[in-house]
């Protein structure tokens, strides 16, 4: 998961994986260094070809943005 340290829609997303205990791992891109955040860029902009948060991956699917229906229904 990549997020926004200042997103409130980040922080939601976050909140439901915990409330779920679901496991996750996540970066905060704007805390991330140069290289980390270059990084990052360029593997958002394979998967959608934008740079969006939050950018959430299950498995092999991307989810752009705070989707909890999506989220729970990759999670399944």
């Amino acid at each position: 998961m990549y997020t926004l340290s200042t997103c409130p829609w980040c922080r939601k997303t976050k909140k439901y994986f915990t409330e779920k205990n679901v496991p996750f791992d996540y970066i905060d891109y704007d805390l991330a260094s140069e290289e980390e955040q270059d990084r990052i860029s360029k593997e958002m902009m394979k998967h959608t070809g934008h740079i969006a948060f939050p950018f959430v991956r299950i498995d092999e699917e991307v989810v752009i943005g705070y989707d909890p229906e999506k989220y729970e229904q990759l999670l399944k």
